[in-house]
């Protein structure tokens, strides 16, 4: 019989609703029953795409003689991260405090009144390897509550104070002067971890860090520093080429478990590709290389063809496994790449693609290029064009054949959050590549997620699965989306996107302020009380809450001058700061709010008539220039047109005008405009002049 989990949405809950385990998912009724009979609660948090989660539901979840003990002893609530981040945010607190260390699958045991004292992550069923088993791990805990529970209960206790601590950023120190030497002490902390062979900071496991590629790219902008555009350029370069990039259909894993950024660990979230296509729309914008370009659209077409839902928001995840295997999906023979391309084909792509008999990955290859085309090139006696051309081919031939393959399986629920990331993404790549197509889909996913996930009052709901939303949003919904959304608007000119963004804003000052210590809760004030409100101020995998909320409150005042947007990011730029000055390598997007704020900013004003080439081309010119401090305002008028204009636009657009269709751009600073340049001509040099 299936557990409690059946009626669930989340697919990462209903892959446990069949286990032995008598699974609940929070709320009140396993709460209620672990008080009623005096259990403690086990609390397993994990997500789809896991693959040690599945690890342990295959080893564990599913043995019948632990989930007896299970059973007997404790209450069992299952809960999908993703679908709940506040949860994970507090116990997993709790899980590094105690161990010193987190991940997931995250274990948690907890006192009937939610207080945690004990917990991992991953347990083998048995001990194994001077690790302790399961089995051992819960005849201790269930000793400890029958035999010591005082002792227990009061050490639940100790650990939720220091939790309460830490929600409320009670360790944050002194205050620090906001100044270019915060992002200056950032990227010399940077330059001290960054991996001169293979690109990236820090060693084995490696992450992407892409918000702060993006924070050398906009200090490189400001003051010219070849060295860190050397860094960026070498981290993409090697990420691209590398086995954490799918060569075959487009899009980047999780992370790489190696330095060389080879192995990945094969799950594909949609929060990385948006941020990593970000990242390289910012360096092609820098620099012009074409091939950061094609990485761009490879990733997001990978995302419109398989991540996106038919009523236009995207997935969340894919899994890293199939049939049973990690990566198994993603990895060849040299066989069988031979039987797709023949033997000479084969083997050039081999060379290219390092593909051996004795293999790079469980005796199989990921695909990646030690080499660039150019030295594959010239070692295989080709001309690069050629090369490339044969190359292009054979990928489509392989993709074609790995399509019949099973595919591994996807979470298909939509995170307003990841949305929002996404949809920024597609807004500026589209914008930056001159592709339509993907500012089109960036506005179809902030109609659905506009439409489809609100509450009747307006508030958003988090996720959605299946025609149903639920749920209330967090922080960094709001944050995100409102980000996107002022985006949509630079790219567009379509006013209706700064209302919603400011409605979104609005609603995160009234509802998640922390108007004694600066900045904002990542739940609302009217949200479920849990153990713990917490403030998230350091990036994870995702930019942090409170500083996509400073971006986007910084983008929205600097467009609309409205003081309260500006005070409110000020503030959260303050409370940051002691984080910035002590830990500024684990705030990335904080720094690039910082920056933003700092300048040298501008409001770029530009008017036009949509019907004049002209006035196109000078968007377009707009468009192919990396701003990472400035907003842009765009007004082409449509002859026999009457559309929407923002009362928020009103003081920036005032006496800015084009009677006669000629583009006009104004460059002001905090409202004040220089002279416009009138003309294509006069635009496209008054851009070039910009800092």
């Amino acid at each position: 019989m299936p557990n409690h989990l059946s009626n669930e949405s989340s697919p990462y809950l209903l892959q446990h609703q069949n286990n032995p385990v008598n699974w609940y998912p929070w709320g009140d009724e396993a709460i209620e029953k672990a008080r009623r009979e005096e259990k403690p609660i086990f609390l397993s948090i994990g997500y789809s795409a896991c693959h040690w989660c599945h690890v342990m539901e295959h080893e564990s979840f599913e043995n019948e003689a632990i989930a007896r003990v299970l059973n007997e002893h404790f209450v069992s609530i299952k809960v999908d991260r993703e679908e709940r981040p506040d949860l994970d945010q507090i116990y997993m607190n709790a899980v590094q405090m105690l161990t010193g260390r987190g991940g997931w699958p995250m274990s948690v045991f907890l006192t009937p009144e939610l207080k945690p004292f004990y917990g991992g992550t991953y347990w083998p069923p048995t001990g194994r390897q001077g690790m302790p088993g399961f089995d051992q791990v819960l005849a201790v805990v269930i000793d400890a509550w029958k035999n010591r529970r005082e002792q227990t209960i009061a050490a639940a206790e100790s650990i939720t104070a220091e939790i309460r601590k830490v929600g409320a950023m009670e360790h944050a120190g002194e205050p620090a002067a906001l100044s270019h030497e915060l992002i200056s002490r950032a990227v010399t902390q940077l330059s001290r971890m960054f991996d001169r062979s293979y690109g990236g900071f820090g060693q084995a496991p490696k992450f992407p860090h892409p918000m702060d590629l993006q924070l050398l790219l906009a200090v490189h902008s400001r003051n010219l520093q070849p060295n860190l555009l050397d860094m960026v350029r070498l981290t993409l370069d090697r990420m691209a080429a590398g086995g954490i990039y799918d060569h075959l259909g487009g899009g980047f894993a999780r992370y790489s478990v190696d330095a060389r950024w080879l192995i990945p660990h094969f799950e594909k979230m949609l929060y990385d590709n948006a941020l990593l296509a970000q990242a390289y729309t910012d360096a092609y914008l820098v620099t012009g290389d074409a091939s950061y370009a094609r990485v761009v659209r490879e990733t997001l077409d990978y995302v419109l063809s398989e991540m996106t839902d038919p009523a236009g928001g995207f997935y969340s995840s894919e899994d890293a496994d199939s049939e049973g295997e990690e990566g198994l999906f993603y990895t060849w023979t040299p066989d069988e790449i031979e039987a797709v391309l023949g033997a000479e084909r084969g083997a050039t792509f081999g060379r290219v693609y390092d593909v051996t008999n004795a293999g790079n990955f469980e005796g199989r290859n990921i695909l990646n290029r030690p080499k660039s085309i150019e030295q594959s090139a010239k070692l295989l006696k080709r001309t690069p064009e050629d090369l490339a051309k044969e190359l292009t081919q054979s990928k489509k031939e392989l993709f074609h054949v790995r399509e019949k393959r099973v595919h591994p399986s996807k979470d298909d629920k939509v995170i307003v959050a990841w949305n929002g990331l996404m949809i920024d993404a597609m807004a500026r790549a589209g914008s930056a590549l001159g592709e339509h197509r993907y500012i089109a889909a960036a506005e179809r996913a902030a109609e659905f997620v506009l439409g489809e996930m609100r509450r009747e009052d307006g508030r958003l709901l988090h996720t959605w699965r299946g025609g149903k939303a639920k749920l209330d949003a967090y922080l960094d919904d709001y944050a995100a989306l409102a980000n996107a959304l002022v985006t949509l608007y630079e790219v567009t000119g379509d006013d209706r996107w700064v209302d919603e963004a400011a409605q979104l804003i609005d609603v995160v000052l009234d509802k998640f302020s922390d108007p004694a210590g600066g900045g904002f809760f990542y739940t609302a004030s009217d949200h479920e009380q849990l153990l713990s409100r917490t403030k998230e101020l350091t990036d994870s995998s995702l930019p942090s809450g409170n500083a996509l909320a400073a971006t986007a409150l910084l983008r929205l005042g600097k467009l609309s001058g409205r003081g309260d947007y500006l005070a409110a990011a000020s503030a959260t730029l303050a409370a940051a700061a002691p984080l910035l000055q002590q830990a500024p390598t684990a705030a990335g997007q904080m720094l690039l709010a910082l920056e933003r704020q700092l300048g040298p900013s501008h409001e770029l004003v530009l008017v036009g008539d949509a019907a004049n080439a002209d006035s196109q081309a000078a968007l377009a010119a707009l468009a192919s220039r990396f701003l990472p401090r400035s907003v842009v305002a765009v007004r082409l008028a449509e002859a026999q047109a009457t559309p929407h204009r923002s009362p928020l636009l009103e003081e920036l657009f005032a006496g800015k005008s084009s009677p006669d269709g000629q583009p006009q751009l104004f460059v002001c600073e905090r409202f004040t405009c220089q002279a416009p340049a009138v003309g294509l001509a006069a635009i496209s040099a008054a851009i070039e002049k910009l800092p």
